[in-house]
């Protein structure tokens, strides 16, 4: 039976992450259910109507093309949620996979990995990188995806390698080895489960920077390619008439707010649910 007293009562003491989940949830169901949610097809082009403003018809108007906004905008979020999940699952992918093996063996593994690898990314701004693959690699999903993940793993190999070392000299760990365990059951059974709570964390907060750099790669013409509805492409095609129709501008810009703001929200709502610190001063 649900509790409603006590939903309540951690909605007052968390507000911040209720309102990050309430507007989670809105981007979530309307990408998921943008072909029920969609009044008309976002590729369909009405010329008679082009520009035209908020109406009964077009709640959100219609574009330089006379494509319905709302329409584009519930499959844009469609894809703005497909593009974060792949790229932060990719992004942790490696980060667990090269970090891991870094902070687990250390030694010249370390050196070499931390040094050569992580070290070099983290040099490079990663939007200037993603914009460097994305240009070479050409517009397209995988593509997309590819140049953000390229650009955004090395923050969550040095956080995995920060965390595997505070804790691969445990006792639970020498006694696991001790029993003869090999080292990815070490690092699997005994030693990943005891640092993911952070990383969990980072991996919410990095969905709100995957979205943006998104935006901004198609912002740029490096995203997906015209006809797919983008929140970045539709930015782009609302400059010219910023003036005369700024409902273009006005609904993508806030779709793109409310979804980065429900990630950092989220992200800040895990933090302080995994850190007992924070939840015995919380009282949760």
């Amino acid at each position: 039976m649900v509790n409603l007293p006590a939903i309540g009562k951690r909605i007052r003491r968390q507000p911040l992450a209720a309102i990050g989940m309430l507007l989670l949830s809105i981007f979530i169901i309307t990408g998921l259910a943008a072909p029920w949610l969609a009044p008309y097809s976002p590729a369909s082009i009405d010329l008679v109507h082009r520009l035209q403003g908020i109406s009964t018809a077009h709640p959100a108007g219609t574009d330089e093309l006379g494509r319905d906004t709302l329409s584009r905008l519930l499959y844009g979020a469609r894809l703005s949620l497909a593009v974060s999940v792949s790229v932060v699952a990719v992004s942790l992918t490696l980060g667990i996979c090269i970090g891991g093996l870094a902070g687990y063996l250390g030694g010249w593994v370390d050196t070499a990995l931390t040094t050569f690898a992580m070290n070099t990314f983290l040099a490079l701004p990663g939007i200037l990188l993603a914009i460097a693959f994305a240009a070479f690699l050409g517009p397209g999903f995988s593509n997309l995806v590819l140049a953000l993940a390229i650009g955004g793993w090395a923050g969550y190999a040095r956080l995995v390698r920060a965390q595997v070392m505070a804790v691969r000299d445990r006792e639970y760990v020498d006694a696991a080895r001790a029993l003869g365990a090999s080292g990815l059951r070490i690092f699997f059974r005994h030693i990943l489960p005891n640092v993911v709570q952070p990383i969990l964390v980072q991996a919410a907060i990095g969905m709100a920077g995957v979205i943006l750099a998104e935006a901004t790669l198609s912002f740029l013409g490096l995203g997906i390619p015209s006809p797919a509805p983008s929140w970045g492409a539709m930015l782009n095609d609302a400059r010219l008439h910023l003036f005369d129709s700024p409902h273009l501008l006005l609904f993508p810009a806030m779709a793109v707010a409310g979804a980065v703001l429900g990630f950092n929200f989220l992200g800040d709502a895990l933090r302080d649910q995994l850190d007992p610190r924070t939840r015995l001063e919380m009282g949760l």
